[in-house]
This record gives C-alpha cells, sequence and structure tokens, in this order.
C-alpha cells in the first residue's frame, strides 16, 4: 500500500486528515498530516516530513500532497523527493501541490495502484473536483 503524508500551512493538513476520518469512519490506514506553522525553522519542518513519511512507508513508494506550490511546506517535501535513495526510505516519493478533498478521496480509494498510477489518478481527482457550480450549459448562449 502506498503512504500518504499530507504536508500543508496550519491547519489545513489536520482539517483534511479530519475529513478523511470523518468520511471513511476512520482515520486511514498509512496515512498522516503535518501542519507547517507560520516561522518554523524550516529543518524543523522537514524533520517532521521525513519522520511522517517513515511512519507511512511500506517500501512501495510515498504521495506527499502539498497545499500550494512554492510555499514551505512544498519546498520542505520537494526536498525529501529530492534525496531520492539518501533520503534512507528505499521508497521512491512523488510529491503533488494543489491538494483539496476530491484529490485526497482519490489517494486514499485508490492505494492499491503503484505510485505513478496513484499520483495520476489523485491529478485528475483533483482537476474533475474543481466545477462551477450552476453556470450556463455550454451550448446555451450567455450575453
Amino acid at each position: 500500500m502506498i503512504g500518504i503524508v499530507i504536508v500543508a500551512h496550519t491547519p489545513v493538513a489536520s482539517a483534511m486528515l479530519g475529513f478523511a476520518e470523518h468520511t471513511f469512519g476512520t482515520v486511514p490506514e498509512r496515512l498522516r498530516a503535518v501542519d507547517i506553522p507560520p516561522y518554523e525553522d524550516t529543518k524543523v519542518s522537514f524533520d517532521r516530513v521525513m519522520k511522517a513519511a517513515y511512519g507511512v512507508n511500506t517500501g512501495l513508494g510515498v504521495l506527499i500532497l502539498t497545499d500550494v506550490m512554492g510555499a514551505t511546506p512544498a519546498n520542505v517535501a520537494s526536498k525529501l523527493e529530492s534525496l531520492g535513495p539518501l533520503s534512507g526510505l528505499n521508497a521512491p516519493v512523488i510529491v503533488l501541490a494543489g491538494l483539496n478533498l476530491p484529490m485526497l478521496m482519490r489517494c486514499i480509494s485508490h492505494r492499491g495502484e503503484n505510485l505513478e498510477e496513484l499520483a495520476q489518478k489523485a491529478l485528475a481527482g483533483g482537476q474533475h473536483g474543481i466545477l462551477r457550480l450552476g453556470a450556463k450549459a455550454p451550448s446555451e448562449k450567455i450575453e
């Protein structure tokens, strides 16, 4: 089973984990959340993300979901991914930015896939989960 770590600004990661617990009735196995508070030293943040990755790792890979590309959570997660074998995880790591609830649901529901397939399904779930509600159908003329 692929491990999943949610890394986001405080309290987004914990809120996402709470949503998963609410939806599934319990916290899904091999799922962790790391909230990154403002002004935390990035070394401390990195160490906490590394610990979470070790905690979910089964050797099949770790998928890290972050909230905003270019922000500290994504940067810390990307550092872990860039270490490759030097991380000591002995498993591949993929980081996806732009976390939303449909993406998280897709990840949890398709964890039997390999890491690359799971990442693609997560991206699709996230993109397909963004909709404009109440919009007129494309065939209707809007003036």
